[in-house]
């Protein structure tokens, strides 16, 4: 390991001194790879050193611990001490720094959520969790825009689109794609029958210009005149724009803006990430039985959490984790479980030793 970290170590005073290079300053694409790169490396760089120095130190600790001076002994003791156990938590916090990263946790995040089974119960549920989800976002200083949103009319959402954007925003979302199933008494119940119902949540991080180009000359663009339930948001101009991938027939439609030219925006953005997604989840195929050791990136229809309102019980079933805090977790507070799913995430690799492959 601290051959590796030598080599890391390396590799950051390399990119420093490429990060001043003038060709590079001008090269935006090779700037930015560079400094992604070196931002991933850093904390772990850091600590290196840091565990350096106190490897460094301690002889002259050992040596002043048997000094004739008590006092000084004493102190050269409890500093002797404290640099073992500072090192034992580096090499702790370096092992889980050391396994392998997803390329994608500092993406910002494009997430679409869709009433499922249940019919206007689940389009109700797909609100609450859209709510869930802005207010997890305001707690983390993240912004969230709506791309696309079809109200229900009963309230929530057939569908809604939205895109989450700050600081490491995949790293925490990536693990919230699938089925989320929803255990309660609807509003429109007479008799206090307890339903069940579904909501589907994919998320999706946000395709750049480094990952691969768009070419103009396969989409297809369409206009429409913009709807909305019960005659809200209709618009009698055709803003609204439906945006096609000739070669593979995938499209995406927006209406959510007036201007048409936001619409088709929006719409390009949307067929960008989900052509994006397609690769990686491709790529993962691919590569074979990633999926089954992580816990992210799940299929839409794979049934990853219950919200069990009767007893206010939310269970994760990918870690078969349950808390009696559900009103906390749908008012925002996701990390309560998001939390539970990175623990166990990073303790499967470690056990796995994807960490020791690097």
């Amino acid at each position: 390991m601290i051959d590796r970290l030598k080599i890391m170590d390396e590799r950051y005073e390399e990119i420093t001194r490429l990060l001043s290079d003038p060709e590079v300053v001008t090269d935006i694409k090779k700037l930015t790879e560079l400094s992604k790169e070196q931002r991933g490396i850093e904390k772990a760089v850091m600590l290196y050193r840091e565990e350096v120095k106190l490897l460094d130190s301690i002889p002259d600790l050992k040596e002043m611990k048997n000094s004739d001076d008590s006092e000084m002994a004493e102190m050269a003791a409890m500093e002797l001490e404290e640099a073992n156990t500072r090192i034992a938590q580096i090499e702790e916090e370096v092992k889980i720094l050391l396994l392998p990263k997803d390329p994608n946790d500092e993406k910002d995040v494009i997430v679409e959520i869709r009433g499922a089974a249940g019919g206007d119960e689940a389009n109700i549920f797909a609100g609450d969790l859209f709510r869930m989800y802005n207010k997890y976002a305001e707690s983390k200083g993240w912004k969230i825009t709506v791309l696309d949103a079809m109200p229900s009319e009963m309230g929530g959402y057939s569908l809604i689109q939205f895109k989450v954007s700050g600081d490491m925003v995949y790293s925490y979302l990536k693990y919230e794609s699938g089925a989320h199933r929803v255990q309660r008494v609807p509003a429109t119940e007479a008799q206090g029958r307890i339903h069940t119902s579904t909501s589907t949540v994919l998320v999706m991080p946000e395709a750049s210009e480094i990952d691969f180009d768009l070419d103009m000359n396969d989409i297809r663009v369409d206009t429409f005149c913009s709807s909305g339930p019960g005659g809200q948001g209709v618009n009698t101009t055709y803003s609204a724009v439906r945006v096609t991938h000739i070669p593979t027939g995938m499209f995406v439609a927006c209406q959510t803006y007036r201007s048409q030219h936001e619409n088709k925006a929006a719409a390009l953005e949307l067929l960008k990430t989900r052509m994006y997604d397609q690769i990686l989840r491709e790529k993962e195929e691919a590569e074979g039985a990633e999926r089954q050791s992580l816990i992210g990136r799940g299929d839409r229809s794979e049934k990853i959490r219950t919200y069990n309102y009767p007893q206010n019980r939310v269970t994760d079933h990918r870690i078969g984790f349950t808390i009696n805090r559900l009103d906390a977790i749908i008012d925002g507070k996701l990390d309560l479980v998001i939390e539970q799913l990175i623990n166990e995430d990073q303790k499967r690799k470690l056990s796995s030793g994807e960490a020791i492959r690097l």
